[in-house]
C-alpha cells in the first residue's frame, strides 16, 4: 500500500466518485458529468454494468476502464471521454431493475463506498464525492445504517463528524444529523455545541473563508426567550458560543431559528450552527437541491456529496440532473487545492 501523501502532492490524486444506488439515477448523473467534461482526474467506484447501460440507455460514448489504484498509472491521467472504473464484485445483472428496492444494488453500493473511503485513508484519491444511496436497499443488504455519514465515520475509526449543506446562499452545520426530534434535547450539552462551532470555523476555512462569521441558532422559539420556552440556549448553547469567542472564533447566538437563516443569506454570516436536522436542511432545500451540496466536516478526507436522494421515480428516464453532483465534484477539487 502507497504511503499517504503530503499535503502539496494530494492535489494530484485523482478524486473517487462512488456510484451510489445502481438502481437509482447514479449511473445517469455520473455518466452525464463525465460527458460534460472533467478538470481533473477522477475514478468512479462501483459497478460496471451499470455504467455500461447507462451510457447505452442516453446515447453517451465514453471509454469505461477498470484500474487498480494502487498500481495503475492512469489513475493520475486526466483523458477526455475515458471513464476509470474501480469495479465492486461480484458485477450486478445488466437487466437489474431500475428504480426498484434491491438487496443486490444495496451491498453494491455500500461495497463501493467501502473501497472509496479504504482508498481515502490510504491516500490513493484526494477526497471523495458521493451519488446518493438507497437506504432500504442498503438495509435488505444488512448494513443498517442511516445514510452514508454514519458509515463514513465508522469506517474511518472518526468519533465526531457533522453535516454541513452548502449552496450558491447559504450554509448550514448540523449539532445533531439523523436522530428523532425528541431526542434532540437530551443530546445537546456544551461539549457538542463547542466541536460544531469550531468544525464550522475550519469547514469555513477550507472553503477559503479567511475570517468566518459563524450563527449559532437556538433550539427553542424565540432562541428560549430568557428561559420561558426552555433552557437549553441559557444551559447549553450560550456557555459553548462564550468559550469559543474566548478563543477568537467570531461566533454569535443563540439565535432564533425563524430569522438567522435569512440573515446568513443576506449575508451577514458565513454559516449558520443548526440544532436538529430539519431545522438546518429545510432553509437550504427550499431553496433549491439542483446545486445543493452536503459536505462532511471532520472527516481525515474531504468528502462531498450530491443534496438529493435516488430518484427511483425517475430512474432510467434520461431526465435526472447532475448539477448538485457537479458542484459537488467542484467544491471537493476546491477544498483539496483546486
Amino acid at each position: 500500500m502507497h504511503m499517504a501523501p503530503d499535503n502539496a502532492n494530494r492535489s494530484t490524486l485523482p478524486i473517487a466518485l462512488t456510484l451510489g444506488d445502481p438502481a437509482g439515477i447514479g449511473p445517469e448523473i455520473i455518466v452525464k458529468l463525465h460527458d460534460a467534461g472533467l478538470p481533473a482526474p477522477c475514478i468512479v467506484y462501483g459497478d460496471m454494468p451499470a455504467l455500461v447501460r447507462a451510457c447505452l440507455m442516453f446515447g453517451i460514448s465514453l471509454d469505461i476502464v477498470p484500474v487498480d489504484t494502487e498500481s495503475d498509472p492512469r489513475v493520475l491521467e486526466f483523458v477526455p471521454g475515458r471513464m476509470l472504473v474501480r469495479p465492486t464484485s461480484p458485477a450486478l445483472p445488466r437487466d437489474l431493475p431500475l428504480g426498484v428496492v434491491d438487496a443486490r444494488a444495496g451491498r453494491s453500493a455500500y461495497d463501493a463506498l467501502c473501497l472509496a473511503i479504504d482508498d481515502a485513508i490510504a491516500g490513493q484519491v484526494r477526497a471523495i464525492v458521493t451519488a446518493p444511496l438507497n437506504k432500504e436497499a442498503m438495509h435488505a443488504a444488512g448494513f443498517d445504517f442511516p445514510g452514508h455519514t454514519e458509515i463514513l465515520a465508522l469506517r474511518s475509526d472518526t468519533p465526531h463528524v457533522a453535516m454541513m449543506l452548502v449552496n450558491d446562499e447559504l450554509r448550514v452545520i448540523l449539532a445533531t444529523i439523523h436522530v428523532a426530534l425528541a431526542d434532540v434535547p437530551r443530546m445537546l450539552d456544551t461539549e457538542l455545541e463547542l466541536r460544531t462551532i469550531r468544525m464550522a470555523w475550519k469547514a469555513c476555512r477550507g472553503m477559503g473563508i479567511a475570517q468566518p462569521r459563524i450563527a449559532v441558532a437556538g433550539l427553542n422559539p424565540h432562541a428560549g426567550e430568557n428561559g420561558k420556552f426552555g433552557r437549553e440556549e441559557i444551559e447549553l448553547i450560550a456557555p459553548a458560543i462564550a468559550q469559543a469567542r474566548a478563543d477568537g472564533i467570531d461566533v454569535t447566538g443563540p439565535w432564533p431559528g425563524d430569522t438567522i437563516f435569512m440573515r446568513a443569506r443576506r449575508g451577514e454570516f458565513d454559516i449558520v450552527v443548526a440544532q436538529y436536522h430539519d431545522q438546518g436542511l429545510i432553509p437550504v432545500k427550499y431553496l433549491g437541491i439542483d446545486e445543493g451540496v452536503n459536505v462532511t466536516v471532520g472527516l481525515p478526507f474531504v468528502r462531498t456529496s450530491v443534496d438529493h436522494g435516488t430518484a427511483f421515480d425517475i430512474a432510467g428516464r434520461g431526465i435526472a440532473d447532475a448539477s448538485s453532483l457537479r458542484a459537488a465534484y467542484d467544491l471537493a477539487l476546491k477544498m483539496t487545492g483546486g
